[in-house]
């Protein structure tokens, strides 16, 4: 079923275009899933509105991504369209592109003989411009005129030649974003009809894998990973089954400002600096997420040379952890590299000079707390981990929010907030 997302054009308290998206949510229910968006919560255009006042906007943007299409209902003052929808239309295209190829269709009812025939005009001449770029229906005009004569008291349409245009207009709606979802599908499958991408390998120093297992690796490994390139744009996350963080390939190549919670951006933005100007390599939240404890760990990402190619994200559940822990797992387990149980004497008896068989050395070697103080010193965790993060106000050790299951991973902040 598609999930179609409906804007009601207008921000007057009645309106009839209102009222008509609500009878195609309940009319076509068993054609797609449409939900009804109210344009009134958003906040009037502007370049200067701040950006901890643009949280309602990033959610209308997330709601256009994550749809299969668009329907905008538009009814006509003074020959043009309303200016809160045009404010929407410009919060949707000035710098994001989530409009851009997105399945549009106008709608629209007006008062009038006329419908709202001129600001139908008007509105697809404004989803078709450069900034918009929106992949608009063609044709299939649904232009519902005399609205106080065409609508029953309980909001039925009970014109019948206008219901019928308009359920053709919205079938032909659902076969045209299958045109585009087929096309796409195409285009994925493409590399994989070709037999030199199945057949090639990357050749690692340590190894060599193929495209495939390079693939099922990242889908198998219990954390997710997601990379943030050098110019700050959201490039790569991993194809894992049950993301703590829901990706959508929609997202892809969006500036990272784009992907997160306006009241998330600052502290992000603030660990991808501390990346790229070299003053810190990690940075790790412990949060609670989708009701379990959660580790989320930011890595600076470096070239051979120490150059900053970017910021990949580790996300994944540690109960599984954390219980084997509580149960005392590690209390009654056989060293792995010695095969000795922990409780048995640490110091070996006098005399003893059976070597280590995994290393060649003594165990009785100083050499064992050396290498202990060394791979603790390789962690690459910065000093002073109880301290307060200078980046983000947050402790690094500790739980930001942590009993906040709709935080955000990144700060620790409820995107519900306003």
């Amino acid at each position: 079923m598609k999930k179609i997302l409906a804007l009601v054009g207008t921000n007057a308290n009645f309106s009839y275009n209102r009222l008509l998206l609500k009878f195609m949510k309940k009319h076509f229910k068993q054609m797609a899933d449409i939900e009804i968006y109210e344009i009134s919560k958003l906040p009037a255009f502007s370049v200067d509105v701040p950006l901890e006042e643009q949280t309602e906007v990033w959610k209308l943007k997330q709601k256009v991504k994550a749809a299969d299409g668009v329907v905008f209902s538009t009814p006509e003052y003074d020959h043009g369209i309303p200016a809160a929808l045009k404010s929407a239309v410009e919060w949707l295209s000035y710098h994001t592109t989530v409009l851009k190829h997105k399945p549009v269709m106008v709608v629209g009812v007006s008062y009038g003989r006329q419908a709202s025939a001129r600001s139908q005009v008007q509105m697809r001449q404004i989803l078709i411009s450069p900034d918009c770029d929106a992949n608009l229906l063609p044709g299939n005009e649904v232009l519902i005129g005399g609205a106080t004569h065409v609508f029953s008291k309980d909001g039925r349409l009970i014109n019948e030649e206008m219901r019928d245009n308009l359920e053709q207009c919205f079938t032909h709606f659902i076969e045209y974003i299958q045109v585009f979802e087929n096309a796409d599908e195409e285009e994925v499958e493409m590399p994989i009809k070709q037999p030199r991408i199945s057949e090639a390998y990357i050749k690692f120093p340590t190894g060599r894998l193929s495209l495939k297992e390079v693939q099922q690796i990242f889908s198998t490994i219990p954390f997710e990973v997601d990379l943030v390139d050098s110019t700050d744009h959201f490039a790569w996350y991993s194809d894992k089954p049950n993301r703590e963080h829901v990706r959508d390939v929609a997202s892809l190549g969006e500036p990272v400002t784009e992907c997160h919670p306006p009241k998330a951006v600052p502290a992000v933005m603030a660990i991808i600096n501390s990346f790229r100007d070299g003053k810190r390599d990690v940075v790790t939240r412990p949060l609670w997420m989708n009701g379990h404890r959660s580790l989320i760990q930011y890595y600076a990402l470096r070239d051979v040379d120490g150059h900053y190619l970017g910021t990949i994200e580790f996300t994944g559940s540690v109960e599984y952890i954390l219980n084997l822990f509580e149960k005392g797992a590690w209390n009654k387990g056989a060293d792995a590299s010695t095969g000795a149980s922990k409780h048995e004497d640490a110091a070996p008896a006098a005399g003893d000079d059976n070597v280590d068989a995994s290393t060649g050395a003594s165990e009785s070697s100083d050499d064992t707390s050396a290498a202990a103080t060394s791979t603790g010193s390789a962690t690459n965790e910065p000093t002073g981990i109880e301290e307060t993060d200078a980046d983000t106000g947050a402790s690094e050790s500790g739980s930001v929010d942590a009993d906040d299951d709709a935080a955000d991973a990144t700060t620790g902040a409820s995107e519900e907030d306003d």
